[in-house]
Formats: structure tokens, sequence, C-alpha cells
């Protein structure tokens, strides 16, 4: 398969294209600054205690920039520089913490658009800047794309083997070769790992269905009744949170509508695979690659966001998959409010739902750390093969030393962002 990319050569946005990124970035910095959603899952969960009064805006705004940083500048930068398209990490992480700090609701959105101003009219700057050096690190960084591509296609058998043991990882893995042979034989122009990951996910999801199936069938046949307490302080939590989230419900129909267009444009991709997907113009494979990863968040994010009331950027980050198959924006944002109003009001339905289904929870678990331990390697791996592109073993070495030595110091940089920043020093390094 070609690791050449149709976008990978600068950034030249429509007026349309350059006015929904600044929109946007107005719109969920906006979000932000209310407490009512954030890119980063991990920032979530302390947005109740701010949002309860517990603590200020400054201490929440130093956690979401502490959880953001490295991302931001090490995986979303580079990762959009290679491909030529953009990433959330470059946009909606930034606009957390923009929205958290800006002291006036009116000053958000202000600080929201003009980073999407600065990244729409910086980008093709600090790319013909990059490609103008001696050493073009931003073409050697394209050698990234066929690792992070492939070994993607593998976290459902990781998945499977976390959580179901070695025998079924085992099987599944051998399926899944076999699928990827199949395609590339059968279908060359078709992502390899297409269809391979589509019947990973659904081994992973039936044979978590089937366990919850035969316990429950277990408990009742024991006589096991299930009782929840009439106080359960988590139900009052989790239904309080939801209310809250219903309440702003027209905002979040038009955040929909804006991810679900920018999608739509094809300048977007949602994942590190996906942008390289998108950055060569396989659209439906990119969408089949955001699809998966939908069962891996769909708990994460509807379980914080009941217990903080705060939703995700992007939501369940359907209107992703289902952007990049709109044929026009404005039937993409019907679709996309349509899609953000279902998932707000389903929310509560969907949190009982996993509360009788701990299997397939788990599931979601083991989805999320295997996409996690399958892109570490691939970003690694796909760095390294940049380094040896950019300057042989000097570049290897520069850039796995640099890799080595954030390690030893404690991750200063996170360890996914780390090696494509490596990329970066090494390549004007050398």
């Amino acid at each position: 398969m070609s690791t050449t990319l149709a976008a990978g050569s600068g950034f030249d946005f429509t007026l349309a294209q350059q006015l929904t990124v600044i929109a946007l970035c107005a719109l969920t910095a906006f979000i932000a600054h209310m407490a009512l959603a954030v890119f980063n899952d991990g920032v979530r969960p302390f947005l109740l205690d701010f949002i309860q009064g517990r603590t200020t805006r400054s201490a929440t705004t130093a956690v979401s920039f502490g959880l953001s940083a490295g991302f931001i500048f090490g995986l979303g930068a580079p990762m959009a520089l290679s491909t030529g398209v953009l990433n959330p990490w470059l946009l909606f992480l930034p606009t957390d913490i923009l929205g958290l700090l800006s002291p006036k609701k009116w000053l958000a959105p202000i600080l929201g658009g003009a980073w999407g101003a600065v990244v729409v009219f910086g980008l093709n700057g600090a790319n013909n800047i990059a490609h103008d050096l001696p050493v073009d690190f931003l073409t050697a960084m394209q050698q990234m794309s066929t690792p992070i591509l492939f070994l993607f296609t593998l976290f459902p058998v990781l998945a499977i083997t976390k959580q179901f043991g070695r025998l079924r990882g085992a099987v599944a893995g051998v399926v899944e070769v076999a699928l990827v042979v199949l395609t590339m034989k059968l279908w060359p122009n078709m992502f390899a790992g297409a269809l391979a990951m589509a019947v990973g996910v659904l081994m992973l999801i039936g044979l978590a269905v089937a366990k919850d199936l035969r316990q429950r069938r277990a408990d009742r046949a024991a006589g096991v009744v299930e009782e929840v307490p009439a106080d359960d302080p988590m139900a009052s939590l989790f239904s309080a949170s939801a209310a809250r989230l219903r309440r702003y419900l027209p905002l979040f129909m038009v955040l929909g509508a804006g991810v679900c267009v920018l999608a739509q444009m094809h300048v977007f991709g949602g994942g590190e695979a996906t942008s390289f997907l998108i950055a060569k113009g396989q659209y439906a494979e990119a969408a089949q690659v955001d699809f998966y990863r939908v069962f891996g968040f769909i708990p994460l994010i509807a379980t914080t966001a009941l217990a903080s009331g705060a939703y995700g950027i992007a939501g369940f980050t359907l209107v992703y998959p289902i952007g990049y198959l709109m044929p026009n924006p404005f039937l993409a944002a019907v679709v996309g409010a349509l899609v953000f109003a279902v998932e707000v009001l389903a929310l509560s339905w969907i949190g009982k739902v996993l509360g009788k289904l701990p299997s397939v929870r788990d599931s979601s678990e083991h989805l999320r750390s295997a996409i996690g331990d399958t892109l570490q390697l691939a970003i690694l791996f796909g760095s390294l093969m940049a380094a040896n592109a950019m300057g042989g073993g000097l570049g290897i070495l520069i850039v796995g030393g640099l890799y080595l030595f954030n390690e030893a110091m404690g991750r200063p940089v996170v360890k996914m962002a780390a090696a494509p920043a490596a990329v970066i020093v090494g390549g004007v390094v050398l």
C-alpha cells in the first residue's frame, strides 16, 4: 500500500473551511468555559468539583494544561504537519485550556476563535519553513503511516487476549491476519485492515455479550436478585448530571453540527490512523476505523459525563465517521445535530444498560488500553523509520536517544507524543 499522502504537501484551506475551524474553536472554548464539555477525558472527572464550586477556575485550568500540553505539541502538531490533516488534539485540547482559563464568558469564544485562526493561517507557514530546512522531516514523517495503519488493525486481538485469554486471542489474531492477506489480494484499493478490524471488534463484543447473558441466566437460576438502594447517591448524582446536560441540548446540537461539518470537509481526522487515511482520500476506510473506536469510548464518556456533569466535545465520536461519509455540509450539520441530541438524551439509559453488562463495560476498557498499546508501538516504530529516512543511523541515534532521554527523565513529554516530538527536534538538529 502506498505511503504517499495526497494532502501532505500543504494546508490550502478554502474560506468556508477556515471559517468553520475558527467558529468551531470559538464554540468549543465557550462550552469548555461553562464546564459543559471538554475534549480531554482525563480532565472531565475534575470538572465536578469546579461545577460545584469546590475548586477554582485557575486550578482546573492548570490540570487541563498539565494533561493536554504534551498531546498538543508532541502529537497534534506533528501529526497535522506530517499528514496535512487537522486533528482533535490540535484543535480541541487548546480550546479546553483557553475556555477554562477565560475569566469572562464573552472572552472564551474570542480566545478560541483566535486559536482557530492561528491554526488555519499559521500551519501553512510552519509547513513551508519545515520543508525548506536542509533535512525535510515532514516528508520523512510520512513513513509513520504504514506502521500506524497496520499495527492499529490488531487492537481487537489484544483486547480479546486480555479479557478472554490466550487461546481466543490467538484465534482472533489468525483470523485477522488471514483477512488482511485476503483483502490485499482481492480488494487492493481498500485499506487492508478494515475488514479485519470489523471482524475483530464483532468477535470481542460477541464474547462479552455472551458472557454477560450466561451470567444473568446463572444468577436467575440461583435466585439472585440485584437490589439497588432507594437512596443510592450515585444514582442521584447521575440523574442530576444528565438533567444539567439536557438543559443545554440546543447548544450541544450546534456543537454536534459543527464537528460533523468539519469532518465532512475532509480536512480533519479524528485519530492517528484516520488522519493518514483522510490524507490518502480513503474516507470510507477512515469512517470504519473511527466507528470501531467508538466502542472503546462510549462507556468511558458516558460514565464520566454522568459522574461529572460535563460531556465530551466530540460526544461519543460517532459524528466523525458519519461526517466523513456525508455528501454535503448541510446534511452533515443536520445529522450531526440529531446525533448529539440522541446521545445527550440517551445518557441516563446508556448508564443503566452499562450497569447491567459488566463484561461489555470491561471490553471497552480493554479496547481503549489495546488502542493505546498498538499506537504507542506503531508511533515509536514509525518515528524510528522517519529518523532513518532523515539521517540513517545518525537520525536513529538522535531520535531514539531523545525518546530514551524522555523516559529516563520520568516522561516530561507523554509517551504517545514523545517519539513524534523527537522526530521534529531530530530533524532540526540534523
